[in-house]
Order: C-alpha cells, then structure tokens, then sequence
C-alpha cells in the first residue's frame, strides 16, 4: 500500500527501468480491468511533431472561456510532476496522485508475471489518467497529447471525438523511422474511423500518407492552408496578431508565427467539438493561454528567454521568431539535449546561427554530455559547462539575447532555479 504522493512518484519512476516498450496490448488489458475507463470520456486527442502543448493549451483556454471543465494530459511535466494530470490547469490533488497508484500499482505487479510484460512509466500514467477522468473527476473534455508517435502510443486507445495532427518533423528516428513519410505513417495511426482530423503538416510526402489514412478512415480533414486560414499582422512586440479565415481578428499573448497557426489548429477544434462557441470565448481564450518554456522570457535585462526547440524544426521555428522580434541582437545560445535526438542535425542548425553556444547537461539517465555535444559543434565561439554554472554568465548586456534551449526535460529541470536567479 503507498501511503503518499512521495512514494507514489517513487514508485511511479520506477518504472522508468522498463524503457519504452511501443504497444497498446498492456492499455487493453489494464482498462479491461479497470472496467474500461477510456470509453467514458469525451476526448481530443493531439499527435505531432511540435505544437502539441501550445495547441492544447490553447484550445483549453478557449474551452475554458466558454465556462466549461477541461481536462488535460500533457509530457513532459514542466514544474511539478502532478501536472501531468490537471483539470482547468490546476493539477491533480497530491491524494488523488496516491489513489490512483494503488489503483494500478496491483495491476502493473501482476503483468509483471504475465507475457505482456510489466507496464512502463508512460503506460500506468496513461491509465491512471484514464481511470480519473473516466471514473474519479468527471469533466467536459479531456484534451489528450500523444507521447510518443502515435499508432501504438499508449494513449492510442482512446475513442476521441476529435483528432488533431499538428506537423511531421524528423524526431524519435531511431523509433518512428528516419523519414518524414515513415514518422506521418506512425502519427496517422490516431486517425479514428469517421472522427474529424485537425491537420498543419507542410511536407508535402508526409501530407499524401496522412490524407490517405483519414481516406481509408473516412475521417472528415480540416487542414490548416484549405479548410481554414491564417493571414499574419506585423507584431515585434510580444505575442502575435493575426485574422483566422478572414473572419477573426484574433491575438495571441505566445510569441512565434508557429503559435498563430496553432492557435488556429485550436479554434478550429473547438468549432468542431462545440458549434456555436463564442467569438468571446475565443478571443479571451488565445490571449490567456501561456505554456512554459515556449518562448518564454525569463528576464528583461540580461534578456534570457526560454524555448524548448529540442528538434531541428523547432530550431528553426525559434530562429524564425528571434529574426521578427531581435533582429538587431547576437544570439547566445546556452543547449543541452538528450543523447537519443538527432544532435548532429540541431547543432549544425545552432552553429548556423549563433553568435556563440554553450553547451551544458543536466540530471536525467539520458542526456548527452556536454563534451559530447561540444565535439560536434564546428563553431568558433563555443564551450563546455557541465552543470548549471553556465548561469553566472547571463550579464546584463543591450545587444544579446541569451537562448536557453534544447531538451524539455533540460528546461524543466532548470526552470525555478534560473527564475529565481534572475529576478533575485
């Protein structure tokens, strides 16, 4: 018996020995259990690349706005690991956390002596998500992010009542394949039969598989360019301005065109799951959304903003977004990444653009060294910090911005120790 929340967590990352075992057998057989939680939700389920979280986030607050109950489900955690699970983005209760690890903890022991295996970190947080929203805190939506692909994500056997696939980069290789037509083929596998798609995936290869899934599916598409539309407004400033489908003029407080056409992914969502929202709602909503370490600023001076690129798509959506706001600015970019990603490929990206890198680590079974990552690099102006003394050196200074980014587990992991710092 877990007495509490510490010990649940404990026994919670204990499951991490398991690795990443891709499957749905082991979600099957523990819902089955469980009396088949899954089915008692209304659900929209987000796959892709990069967007996810902000796109969630969005569509939450504009769900939000119109006065319902939203739940959410969201990795990597960012502050506190309970707010994996959260309803209206508070999360869920340390006792709750408690109930719920006895709930599964019986059953991921038993599947240890079954063929299925025992069940990883992701896969009895999955379920006990589930099993909350099915059974212990009834809410309006459950707004679902995949973890990993898609086709045997652990989340994949859920009955969503809306799908949405926000673009196809090359990430996971090593799991989903190293091509952008392999990877789509992994993500597609959430497409449901006759369930809209919500979809912005610009690779024209990777967009023929998707399209031909949701034929096969009968899923109705929404694809952002045809069914709806976003036409930018000049904006340096924080956030972004921008009219969805020459209709909306609408604002967001995320910095990034990236996030213009996210927030577009949510609002077309939410016009789909609930046909008469507000225009209020919406309007409200965008502008409320915050998600950390997306383009997060930390400080004003020394100007440190915070933005989990951690693929090279993310760079260059981080790069893009540096060039509108601090075109006039150098660009010291402090990195750290997990040694599974495709480093090679972000770091050439980084050399492309820096001013100066320096490459750190962090405490987590897989990151790469910052030696490791330092040898890759060619650039000219770059060093090694192992640590988080990199921090002493964010000085005040009028014509460089400072990028802290890479891995989300990297930004987490830093998170309050480098807000503290800075405004202290």
């Amino acid at each position: 018996m877990i007495q509490n929340f510490e010990e649940a967590v404990n026994w919670i990352h204990g499951r991490l020995r398991l690795g990443i075992k891709p499957g749905l057998e082991r979600m099957k057989w523990m819902m089955e259990r469980l009396g088949n939680p899954h089915l008692k939700i209304n659900a929209v389920h987000i796959g892709g690349t990069n967007g996810k979280g902000s796109t969630l986030s969005f569509l939450r607050h504009i769900l939000q706005e119109e006065g319902y109950t939203v739940g959410s489900f969201t990795s990597p955690y960012f502050e506190v690991f309970n707010e994996r699970i959260a309803v209206n983005g508070k999360p869920a209760p340390e006792e709750d956390w408690t109930e719920l690890v006895n709930m599964i903890k019986p059953l991921a022991d038993e599947l240890e002596d079954h063929e299925l295996g025992g069940p990883t970190e992701f896969e009895v947080i999955t379920a006990m998500m589930f099993y909350y929203f099915g059974e212990m805190k009834k809410v309006d939506f459950i707004l679902i992010e995949v973890g990993l692909g898609g086709r045997f994500d652990s989340t994949n056997i859920v009955e969503p009542i809306c799908t949405c696939i926000t673009s196809i980069g090359l990430d996971h290789v090593s799991i989903l394949g190293d091509t952008y037509e392999d990877i789509a083929f992994e993500k597609a596998g959430i497409i449901k039969n006759e369930t809209p798609l919500v979809l912005n995936v610009k690779h024209e290869g990777a967009k023929e598989v998707i399209l031909s899934q949701a034929e096969k599916m009968k899923a109705p598409v929404y694809e952002y360019g045809h069914q709806f539309t976003v036409r930018h407004q000049e904006n340096s400033g924080v956030g972004e301005q921008f009219v969805y489908t020459d209709e909306l003029q609408l604002k967001t407080s995320m910095s990034g065109y990236h996030q213009a056409e996210n927030a577009s992914l949510a609002v077309t969502i939410a016009r789909l799951i609930k046909k008469n929202i507000s225009k209020q709602a919406i309007q409200a909503g965008l502008v409320k959304t915050y998600w950390p370490g997306r383009f997060e600023i930390i400080s004003e001076d020394p100007l440190v903003i915070m933005d989990g690129a951690h693929n090279p798509e993310g760079i260059e959506m981080m790069m893009k977004t540096i060039q509108q706001k601090y075109s006039s600015r150098k660009i010291h970019f402090i990195f750290a990444a997990v040694s599974d990603k495709d480093l090679s490929q972000m770091i050439s990206k980084l050399d492309q653009y820096a001013d100066q890198i320096t490459f750190t680590s962090f405490d987590f079974p897989r990151a790469a060294k910052a030696g490791q990552l330092y040898q890759i690099s060619s650039h000219p102006h770059k060093k090694a910090i192992e640590g988080a003394d990199w921090i002493s050196q964010l000085t005040p200074s009028e014509n460089t911005v400072y990028m802290v980014t890479g891995s989300l587990y990297f930004l987490s992991g830093i998170y309050r120790t480098l807000k503290n710092k800075l405004n202290n």
